[in-house]
């Protein structure tokens, strides 16, 4: 008897995976989406801060998982976490997931880092933007981008997987097949995003309190945001000359979300319903980018809590200019749950298992 899509699946195994750095915003939800993943078994999580603790403990919304209630909080070994888990989550910041990266590659793992550290392949481009030298120049170039969207087939035979940033995610997914069609003028682009609150981690800092946020909204991080460094190496590897945009994000007194809009010039003539076909071309059948067109707009509230990025365009006949607006949530799409997607390509699971 022939076997159906649904019992194949049903007789995979489990992969068992680990969390490192599993205490702040993005390692939680981490966290929530793999206890909840059929073919992930939870093995192993790490927080300095909450080391003997359960995760029901630290997190109270996850306790009604048995797992939540048993599994505490361990330190991170490399060597004792590639021997228990087959993929380990970085989930730490900048510097600090590259430093783990290199003894768990060597003792076999493989890797899904939510960090800044393996997004470029230039050393160089890493201490512009993040101001010291990279831990481990030699594993630059060994790490695909996760970006499903545009590097699924790379992806899935990765060891060693970089997550893109929250805002580059926001930002790619609509240029980059305008892009790749030829069918804006590259100088012109210009970015505003407005990112919650929670994009900037789980922290004790002046800015991010309550009463520092609430009731503002603010720019941050001009002219030269960090995330630049990844939006500007891909928009230049598919265009195959060097990009540069003008990019200004805003943090908003929200938990969680990103609107992004962008603005180009059209490098020929074009109108919206030839808009409409080339990102029908590339997303169509993409089970997470949700097209709006003309009609709708995109909005935090309707991707909240999942991995859907939206995207909506319309031209402006009186400038010439195409806007292009794209929103996310930035901890699901934009980190956690991309993780996810990509770790069900690692491992030939549905994209979509646990994520829908």
């Amino acid at each position: 008897m022939k076997k159906t899509a649904k019992t194949a699946l049903a007789n995979r195994s489990e992969t068992k995976v680990a969390v490192v750095g599993g205490s702040g915003y993005v390692g939680e939800e981490l966290v929530r989406l793999l206890l909840r993943h059929p073919y992930a078994d939870l093995a192993a999580v790490t927080s300095r801060q909450f080391a003997g603790k359960t995760l029901a403990d630290i997190f109270p919304r996850l306790s009604h998982h048995q797992k939540a209630g048993d599994l505490r909080f361990g330190a991170s070994d490399p060597a004792q976490l590639a021997q228990i888990a087959q993929i380990i989550f970085l989930a730490l910041p900048h510097g600090f997931a590259a430093e783990f990266a290199k003894p768990l590659l060597e003792n076999g793992a493989r890797i899904v880092d939510l960090s800044a550290d393996f997004r470029t392949t230039d050393p160089r481009v890493y201490k512009e933007f993040y101001g010291n030298d990279h831990p481990a120049p030699e594993l630059l170039g060994k790490a695909v981008y996760g970006l499903p969207e545009i590097y699924r087939a790379e992806i899935s035979h990765a060891n060693l997987v970089a997550c893109p940033g929250c805002y580059p995610t926001s930002i790619l997914l609509p240029l980059l097949p305008l892009i790749g069609e030829k069918a804006i003028s590259l100088p012109s682009i210009l970015v505003t995003s407005l990112s919650g609150v929670t994009g900037a981690g789980r922290k004790v800092e002046t800015d991010y309190l309550f009463a520092e946020c609430n009731e503002s909204i603010r720019p941050y991080g001009v002219p030269k945001h960090r995330h630049l460094s990844e939006i500007e190496h891909q928009l230049s590897a598919l265009a195959g000359e060097k990009v540069t945009i003008q990019f200004t994000p805003h943090l908003v007194p929200v938990n969680r979300g990103i609107i992004t809009t962008i603005y180009v010039d059209l490098s020929k003539e074009i109108d919206a319903d030839s808009i409409a076909s080339i990102y029908q071309k590339a997303y169509g059948d993409e089970p997470f980018v949700r097209l709006l067109g003309a009609e709708r707009f995109p909005d935090t509230k309707n991707v909240s809590g999942t991995n859907f990025i939206d995207i909506a365009w319309r031209l402006d006949l009186r400038t010439g200019r195409a806007i292009l607006m794209s929103s996310i949530d930035n901890i699901v799409k934009g980190a956690s749950g991309q993780a996810i997607q990509c770790f069900n390509l690692m491992h030939g699971y549905p994209e979509t298992e646990g994520l829908l």
